[in-house]
Order: C-alpha cells, then sequence, then structure tokens
C-alpha cells in the first residue's frame, strides 16, 4: 500500500509596496500589515493538518508567511531556492499596463517572445524547478502534509505544467490569489489531484503587493 502524501504550495501573503514596483528577487519586500493577517488566517486554517515539513523561497515575504504555520506546528523553517520568484528583466521598475517602463521604447525588445518569455526566466525552467522543490518536499513529508512558501508565477506555472496546458498565459487569469493554497495530492510518488483554496479570500491576479 503506497502512502498518501500532500504538499501544499502557499503563495505568500501582501507586501508592503508603496511604489508599486515589480521587486521580482530584490530584498527589502516585507508583508504589509493585511498581509501578516492573511498569513495568521492560513495558519488557522492548517491547524488541524498533519504538517511534519514547511519550506520557503528565501525571499524575506515568503519567510514571513511560513512563520506562524512552521511555530503552529513547532517546525523549523528549511528554504529552498528551487521555490524563489521568477527572474524578471524589469525588476525595480513599475509595469502597470500604460504606465512607467512598459512605455519606454528601450524596453520594447524584452517583450519581442511572451511565449518564451523574453523578459524573464522561461516558463519550462520555472516548472522544472518548482517541481524538484515539491518532490524533495513530498519526499521529507512521506505519508503526511509539506507546506511549500513560494510565489504566483512560480506557483501558477507548475499548476499548468502539471495539468498539461501550455505554460505561456494570460496573467489576469491566474488562479492564485494572495495566500492561496494549491495543494498536490500524491499517491506514492504519483500525482492524482490537485485542489485549489483561498483560506485569506479572494484577490485580483494584477494587484500590486502580490
Amino acid at each position: 500500500m503506497t502512502a498518501r502524501t500532500i504538499v501544499h504550495l502557499l503563495r505568500h501573503g501582501e507586501v508592503e509596496n508603496p511604489d508599486g514596483v515589480l521587486y521580482g528577487r530584490m530584498p527589502g519586500f516585507f508583508l504589509s500589515q493585511r498581509g501578516r493577517k492573511q498569513a495568521l488566517t492560513v495558519a488557522e486554517a492548517l491547524a488541524g493538518h498533519g504538517l511534519v515539513h514547511v519550506v520557503a523561497s528565501p525571499l524575506e515575504r515568503a519567510q514571513e508567511t511560513a512563520a506562524p504555520i512552521a511555530g503552529a506546528h513547532r517546525l523549523d523553517i528549511a528554504t529552498d531556492e528551487g521555490l524563489i520568484e521568477a527572474a524578471n528583466q524589469f525588476e525595480g521598475l513599475r509595469v502597470a499596463v500604460g504606465d512607467g517602463a512598459l512605455r519606454q521604447p528601450r524596453h520594447w525588445p524584452k517583450l519581442r517572445n511572451p511565449i518564451l518569455p523574453s523578459w524573464g526566466e522561461p516558463y519550462v525552467d520555472i516548472a522544472h524547478r518548482m517541481l524538484g522543490a515539491v518532490y524533495r518536499a513530498r519526499a521529507e513529508a512521506e505519508g503526511r502534509e509539506a507546506l511549500c512558501v513560494s510565489h504566483q508565477l512560480p506557483i501558477w506555472t507548475l499548476r499548468r505544467f502539471l495539468e498539461g496546458r501550455r505554460l505561456w498565459h494570460d496573467p489576469r487569469r491566474r488562479q492564485c490569489s494572495l495566500a492561496s493554497l494549491t495543494s498536490l495530492v500524491f499517491d506514492g510518488e504519483q500525482l492524482v489531484d490537485i485542489v485549489y483554496s483561498e483560506p485569506a479570500g479572494t484577490t485580483d491576479p494584477m494587484v500590486t503587493g502580490a
């Protein structure tokens, strides 16, 4: 009889970002007050779960989101670089539609291939490193549950990869709200189900603070 293991992919909570920049992998971006409340809400939602392993992206917002959940289960937070935010050439700039960097012709060549995408880390690379992190977490929690705290684009890219869908997509249609859970259910090493939930409520996928 094979073991049933669940790996929860948690998107971090809302970030304090008053200038509305694409912060990507930049250091120094922490959860807002709302983001800290979202993390506590998720901790409450997972209180009765059999979590035995908590791992997070090295970025501050992911580590902060993981903290109350790990604390509630008396676990240390492991760090896995495979869960980090996607690399992006627009990091540190404002990139809202019709605003900031996207209005400057010098940046337009970066947009030449949205399928790759040409402005950042290739989708297939994101999917592969995320899958590696998930299987490492699954192995640590064999027969129980693990939590991986990551970021919107990596989580959504991995979900599309696992569902056999094309990786390039409209970011306005991502089903990955702030502090949402994308739970991967394994029978042994085989993925048998994907369950999505929003313990902290629904948020706009394009909202600043993601």
